[in-house]
């Protein structure tokens, strides 16, 4: 018989992991993805069974979990997978500011600890509306955000949202709400004529390289080039739709705004 609250979770995302965490509800969890990084002790205390698109069914099962979460159709198989094993699983979906606040009430309420979720959400709510009160009237940066180099992707939803609360404007916020990856590439001769005045990268995982952005030919022209504003964001600052986006996340982009106005 499956318990509510859930007493035994498996989090295939990071940022429901850290969620977890932020609620005092980690005792809950017993297992986690690989990728796993926030609070630092995560990777201490929980047995990783997955990557982000696959998983170790096998283990997962064998941890007797109440609940998975999963996040989006990159995960879909692997729900699918574990929901013809008899498992219960609920899929996140969250691609904006508005979508990771959800999240996090959505996940208060499964385990019992609503109230808590919604003091938490409340709390960044009013974070994301002192920034963007402390942005109102200054100039606002240009800025290319990179979130993978070849091909060369912006910027998702909650990035693209999160420049703008920080004081900058998003040279392709147009694609911003594009949630495939796929339709966010980007060509190097439209950067060039976005002429952005800082460039923001987090290579999804992988180690930015400056030194190759700089290089890619005629992007010497480029404001943020020529100014050398490129600036590396970490991935689990910032691509996990969650708690770490909107704290850590939001404070990198809003010094490197800051910066830019220099």
């Amino acid at each position: 018989m499956r318990r509510f609250p859930p007493q035994r979770i498996i989090c295939l995302t990071e940022e429901t992991v850290e969620t977890l965490y932020l609620l005092g509800e980690d005792h809950r969890i017993v297992g986690v993805s690989g990728y796993a990084v926030r609070p630092p002790r995560v990777r201490r205390e929980k047995p990783r069974v997955s990557a982000f698109t696959s998983a170790d069914i096998p283990k997962i099962l064998a941890l007797k979990p109440d609940l998975v979460l999963t996040f989006s159709d990159l995960q879909a198989e692997i729900a699918a997978a574990l929901i013809r094993a008899g498992i219960a699983v609920h899929a996140f979906n969250q691609r904006d500011v508005a979508g990771i606040l959800a999240m996090i009430r959505t996940l208060g309420a499964l385990v019992g600890a609503a109230g808590r979720a919604e003091d938490l959400a409340g709390s960044l709510e009013e974070k994301l509306a002192a920034v963007t009160a402390a942005a109102r009237g200054l100039p606002r940066p240009r800025v290319y955000f990179e979130e993978w180099d070849e091909p060369m992707i912006s910027g998702i939803g909650w990035v693209s949202e999160l420049i703008a609360i920080a004081g900058g404007e998003d040279v392709f916020a147009d694609l911003a709400r594009e949630p495939v990856a796929r339709d966010r590439i980007v060509g190097a001769d439209a950067v060039i004529a976005a002429a952005p005045e800082l460039i923001l990268a987090s290579w999804c995982g992988k180690k930015v390289r400056p030194e190759a952005i700089r290089g890619r030919t005629g992007w010497e022209m480029i404001p943020a080039v020529a100014a050398n504003r490129i600036v590396e964001i970490k991935s689990p600052l910032i691509l996990q739709p969650g708690p770490a986006a909107l704290t850590d996340g939001l404070d990198a982009i809003v010094a490197a705004v800051q910066a830019a106005r220099t």
